[in-house]
């Protein structure tokens, strides 16, 4: 609560900060509260707008019939009146012609504090089939300002209220910050729905869910379009490009096959000059198939050199010998005397040493 109650008290700081007549306006100051408008040509707002100066000078008496006569001294002429309005806390000045027969506005006005429009609950999320869900209340958008039945005052004075009204319908005015538009929503709060909480919503009440400045245009309404792609007429495309404001617009050639991805603002430029690549020695008679010509010798450099580096053999590099061939004499090593037994090179039998004889001069 200490860290929220830091934020209320720097936010009110900024407040009082930015304008000095504001923060005189807005705490512990008083005014005309309007409760009813019947002259519709007066954009006064109800319940939002207070009247707290007429003709320059600030209200500091209550008493509804000074207020008067100064309305009707100004008959045949004009009234200005300082209204402060609650959404967003703004000031402005209005002036407003009385007529002579009957010196009167058509407003119905009330003494009130301005500090009452403190007291407003800002719907900041609904549980599916709530009571606040079967009301029709929006999350972010709606603002609880008030309620018929009574007074509600301070951060816990809706939840009494809504304890007294406990299964009984209860009627609450509701602003819609979206839509800039005041309803009266029915609901009954009630314990068994079958969620936390009588009513089924999260509120936040305190500084940072005052009313905020209107939307200068309020969004679409659901089932409509939020942008319109309706043609312009004949003579309104003409009234159009005719004025000074909308030049005549420029006209650029037909875009080509391979031109389509350039945008139709931007000159196409001319095409660079292309030179020969000069060709490396034992290279010769080999054409430049693409234009990537640089980068495919890079990769082909760092693949022979990783070639180099694991060893793998080439196609240009010598085949091993092939193994010998059946039948064919081969020169063994001598072998060592080592032994201490000497080789005997005849053999005893003199018929064994023909037929040797004649298996050498066959193979010699």
């Amino acid at each position: 609560m200490s860290v929220f109650g830091a934020i209320n008290r720097f936010i009110s700081r900024l407040d009082s900060d930015t304008s000095v007549q504001k923060s005189n306006v807005s705490h512990g100051a008083f005014g005309f509260r309007v409760l009813r408008n019947k002259n519709h040509e007066i954009p006064i707002e109800p319940w939002y707008d207070f009247v707290i100066g007429i003709n320059g000078r600030q209200i500091d008496d209550p008493d509804p019939n000074l207020f008067a006569t100064e309305v009707r001294n100004c008959a045949g002429s004009t009234v200005t009146l300082t209204l402060w309005n609650a959404k967003g806390q703004r000031l402005r000045d209005m002036h407003i012609p009385v007529p002579t027969p009957s010196p009167t506005l058509g407003i119905t006005l009330q003494w009130t504090p301005l500090a009452t429009t403190d007291d407003v609950w800002h719907v900041l999320d609904i549980i599916p089939d709530s009571p606040a869900d079967s009301a029709g209340l929006l999350p972010y958008g709606d603002y609880i300002i008030g309620t018929p039945e009574g007074i509600v005052h301070g951060e816990s004075g809706l939840g009494e209220l809504v304890e007294d009204y406990l299964s009984r319908p209860l009627r609450l005015y509701v602003y819609n910050h979206e839509y800039a538009v005041t309803r009266l929503v029915t609901i009954t709060p009630s314990r068994s729905w079958g969620g936390s909480g009588a009513l089924g919503c999260v509120l936040g009440f305190g500084a940072l869910h005052r009313l905020p400045v209107p939307l200068t245009e309020p969004p679409a309404a659901p089932g409509e379009t939020l942008f319109e792609t309706a043609r312009l007429s004949g003579d309104t495309a003409r009234s159009l490009t005719s004025s000074p404001l909308h030049p005549p617009p420029t006209t650029y050639p037909p875009a080509q096959s391979n031109d389509l991805l350039i945008p139709a603002s931007m000159t196409i430029p001319p095409p660079l000059p292309t030179s020969p690549t000069p060709q490396r020695p034992g290279r010769k008679g080999r054409h430049v198939a693409s234009p990537n010509r640089a980068f495919d010798e890079y990769f082909k450099e760092g693949e022979q050199k990783s070639r180099e580096e694991d060893f793998v053999p080439t196609a240009k590099a010598a085949p091993p010998p092939p193994p010998p061939k059946l039948g064919v004499a081969t020169h063994l090593p001598a072998p060592s005397l080592s032994a201490g037994v000497p080789r005997q090179t005849k053999s005893p039998d003199p018929e064994l040493d023909e037929e040797e004889m004649r298996h050498d001069d066959a193979t010699v």
